[in-house]
């Protein structure tokens, strides 16, 4: 009997770290940006870490940056969609036409600040455009600072200026935007811009101050031309979203450490991470000596003016799929004030 007890005791010991290690989950989180980027050090790395310690380890991370686990950044939702991969980082923007809605905050001159336009956009998509995350799970929606204007060699100042230029935009609105400017858009995922610009297929791209460093572009670029209003010229939806029958497969205390690491605060949180890292970017490309600038506000006036016809236009377009342009155009506008105050 004390034979078999014994044997049995060390068998239940033998199945107590095999317990413990199927109640272990690894999410495998995918983005397009290098594993020095300030979006996976800053902000993917700590809110992994974050999770493994709420979690007490039984959430780990598996970190794929670069595109490590195949494709292109647009096909990053799908890959997310399909379970390749568990979690993803990218922008809607990549995605023309798949976040008709949502895509209201990439008009021209609606995002103030990266907080409190963060908040209004978890708020609005909660509201207005669940629809478009069919098997995700949002956990964070944001938008970066304000994208700048980074010219290779040539000062611009005005809209005559800008005339003609190929340049780079991060979605169909922020290319929409540069045709009603005058210029010529050229589409890319933004791992494409530095070769782009050193190779001259480009002469200026529009991105926020924090891409510039990984990305290299002050090393490119001369001439930087920021907005002088508290409005951005441009900004981009971002989201960092679940597969959501992954989430659904997850016992309820870890889908509570999940819950608790989403939403509109961690939206905001988010998007303070990367206002930090625009300053850093800001702050190395003076170092270098380039040209920092603001649009003048008189000339910027005459900016807005020729930027309607984007607004228009996207209203129309929702209006034609049965969505009420104008009140979601309202209503961002409204939520955006809001959080400003």
């Amino acid at each position: 009997m004390k034979v078999r007890n014994l044997a049995l005791g060390i068998a239940a010991a033998m199945l107590v770290p095999a317990a413990a290690h199927a109640q272990e989950v690894v999410l495998k989180v995918a983005h397009f940006l290098p594993p020095v980027s300030p979006a996976h050090t800053k902000f993917i790395t700590p809110w992994c870490d974050k999770v493994a310690a709420e979690s007490q380890g039984k959430i780990k991370c598996q970190l794929y940056p670069a595109m490590q686990l195949g494709g292109t950044p647009p096909q990053l939702l799908n890959q997310v969609r399909d379970g390749v991969a568990d979690i993803v980082w990218t922008l809607p923007g990549y995605t023309p036409g798949r976040f008709p809605v949502s895509e209201v905050f990439e008009l021209p001159f609606v995002a103030t600040t990266p907080e409190a336009t963060s908040r209004a956009l978890w708020d609005f998509v909660q509201k207005n455009a669940m629809s478009e995350f069919a098997g995700m799970k949002p956990l964070a929606t944001w938008v970066p600072g304000p994208y700048v204007f980074h010219f290779r060699d040539k000062q611009v100042k005005t809209l005559e200026d800008l005339k003609g230029m190929k340049v780079r935009a991060p979605s169909r609105l922020g290319n929409r935007m540069l045709t009603a400017l005058g210029a010529t858009p050229v589409g890319m995922p933004v791992p494409q811009m530095a070769e782009s610009l050193s190779k001259g297929v480009i002469e200026a791209g529009m991105i926020p101050w924090e891409v510039v460093p990984s990305t290299k572009t002050h090393e490119l670029t001369r001439f930087h031309a920021e907005a002088s209003d508290h409005n951005a010229i441009l900004t981009s939806t971002m989201v960092f979203v679940m597969n959501q029958k992954k989430y659904d497969s997850l016992p309820p205390e870890l889908k509570k450490v999940i819950d608790n690491n989403s939403g509109r605060e961690v939206s905001a949180w988010v998007s303070t991470q990367f206002k930090d890292a625009d300053t850093a970017g800001r702050e190395a490309t003076a170092a270098r000596g380039n040209t920092i600038y603001a649009i003048a506000p008189a000339e910027l006036a005459r900016w807005r003016t020729a930027t309607q016809e984007v607004d228009d236009e996207w209203m129309k377009e929702v209006a034609a799929k049965g969505v009420d342009g104008k009140k979601m155009y309202d209503e961002a506008a409204a939520l955006v004030k809001q959080y400003s105050k």
